[in-house]
């Protein structure tokens, strides 16, 4: 960036993103003391966190995905920018520990830290905050039960961290939570369904902690009207998979999901629009959507330990998207249930690694996957696996599908980092398909040994 810059005094508004800049910043920018808004993410910028700006207006700070380093100053973090009221530093080399009471006096409203090196505990929010990412980090410790006097907060990624403990109750005070991501820590306890009487929550992501037991739901109960996103993969939990759960799913039903109508999650901030991400496990590939599509429904609770009969009331979500049960200890008596034939929008299954029994049946969507969804399960025979069952005059054919949903070994559907959903029917299923083949990158390994 040219030095030049510091010769407009009156700057309010500087935006260079998504260029190819380099180097330092520089120090000329502290004579722009009008400056508003300064946005520079995805550059190659290296330098340390600019504190010596000298902007007291200064209402917008983005700097993601450049090669920012070293420790940020936090005694004059707050001194330095007041009126800050965007704060996205995701994606640089950060160090450090950081506080807890860091942003108690801000007026917050979007915190990315997401993608770098912090260390510590982790911070609270300021009460004005909405979006809340700390994910990738090396935070340690607890998640205080103070994070939700932050009672703004609508997305909260605090995954692939080291956190310990069980989740605070004091979460329910979230009244507005729509994401929360907590996966890949060291989380314990049980299944947390008192998170069900959150009534905007969409999105729940707690795959691989150290969460176990039943999944002890009451008949009845009215929990999740709103889930779209529910990942338990790669724990520890155990008994029948859980009937009365599934039936509260609400926004997986058409006619009741009361899903938005545009493509993808998304919201707007002041002058600005910020959008929430899932990381999807596919062919041992973890796929990150940078934006989540609001017609993606999924449920994934593989790499666990249920057992019993795949419920029948499955077959009621019709606006399933995906749905992965595999390496369980699932066993039927019979048929697969005819009720998964069912769901028209369902692109993806893998009922894979389990002790389900019988004929696959041949009806409806069930023919059209691959023998990739059933493997693993050495009492199941007919289309589309090559074993043939009673009765059969000749084995079946072995039947190619777009629909194959493949784990090789170790599946889990997902990973989140904020997004959202919309149900269309057949081509929109295509569209994800296709949405989730552009953005596969980084390959990385699923379930726990």
């Amino acid at each position: 960036m040219p030095s030049c810059f510091g010769n407009i005094t009156n700057l309010e508004y500087l935006d260079l993103s998504n260029n190819k800049l380099e180097g330092p910043l520089p120090r000329s920018l502290v004579k722009c003391v009008k400056l508003s808004s300064l946005i520079l993410h995805h550059n190659e910028f290296s330098d340390i966190f600019p504190r010596w700006l000298e902007a007291p207006q200064l209402g917008g700070l983005d700097l993601q995905s450049n090669k920012f380093h070293g420790m940020i100053n936090l005694t004059a973090f707050g001194l330095s920018f007041p009126a800050l009221y965007l704060l996205v530093i995701s994606n640089n080399n950060f160090t450090g520990r950081l506080p807890a009471k860091l942003f108690s006096n801000a007026s917050l409203g979007v915190i990315d830290l997401s993608n770098n090196k912090f260390g510590g505990p982790l911070p609270f929010p300021s009460p004005a905050t909405f979006y809340y990412s700390i994910a990738s980090n090396k935070l340690t410790g607890k998640i205080p039960s103070l994070i939700c006097n932050a009672t703004k907060l609508e997305v909260i990624d605090l995954s692939n961290n080291s956190l310990t403990g069980t989740l605070p109750q004091s979460l329910v005070k979230c009244k507005y939570l729509e994401v929360l991501d907590l996966s890949d820590n060291q989380i314990e306890g049980t299944f947390p369904r008192w998170l069900g009487t959150l009534p905007e929550l969409k999105v729940l992501v707690l795959r691989s902690n150290n969460l176990k037991d039943l999944l002890d739901i009451p008949m009845g109960a009215r929990l999740f009207p709103k889930l779209h996103i529910l990942d338990l993969s790669n724990n520890s939990f155990s008994g029948p998979l859980p009937t009365n759960l599934i039936t509260t799913f609400k926004g997986m039903m058409i006619g009741e999901n009361g899903q938005d109508e545009s493509l993808y999650m998304t919201r707007s901030f002041r002058s600005a629009s910020y959008e929430n991400s899932v990381t999807v496990t596919m062919k041992g590939l973890e796929i990150e959507l940078m934006k989540i599509l609001t017609f993606l429904t999924i449920i994934d609770l593989s790499c666990n330990s249920f057992q019993g009969n795949i419920p029948e009331s499955i077959g009621n979500l019709h606006s399933l998207v995906g749905l992965n049960l595999s390496h369980n200890h699932l066993q039927i008596s019979g048929a697969i249930p005819r009720e998964l034939g069912d769901l028209a929008s369902l692109g993806y299954l893998n009922l894979s690694n389990n002790q389900l029994t019988g004929r696959i049946p041949k009806d409806k969507q069930l023919g059209t996957y691959s023998k990739d969804s059933f493997n693993g399960n050495l009492g199941l025979c007919g289309t589309p696996l090559l074993k043939a069952c009673p009765g059969d005059t000749q084995p079946p054919p072995l039947l190619l599908s777009s629909s194959t949903f493949d784990r090789e070994g170790h599946e889990s559907w997902f990973k989140q980092k904020p997004m959202w959903l919309g149900y269309a029917s057949g081509i929109v299923i295509g569209i994800s398909i296709a949405y989730i083949a552009f953005e596969m990158d980084k390959p990385k390994c699923l379930c726990k040994v």
